[in-house]
């Protein structure tokens, strides 16, 4: 994996986790119950998708 492929994948990673925390703040914050299970989806495929690049990055790593 060349360097810049490194960059994009921890840029990519990074924004997961920063969208990841918006959500989960976000969730913190909201009263209504269709909305909490809507976000707390979109939390969970965030979650999935920042594990999958995380595990393709150690997969690289590990050759």
């Amino acid at each position: 994996m060349t360097q810049k492929e490194l960059s994009y994948f921890e840029d990519a990673i990074g924004h997961e986790a920063n969208i990841i925390k918006i959500v989960s703040d976000m969730i913190n914050k909201l009263t209504d119950d269709n909305l909490i299970s809507f976000m707390n989806n979109e939390l969970e495929k965030h979650n999935n998708l920042k594990s999958d690049l995380m595990n393709i990055l150690g997969e690289k790593a590990n050759g």
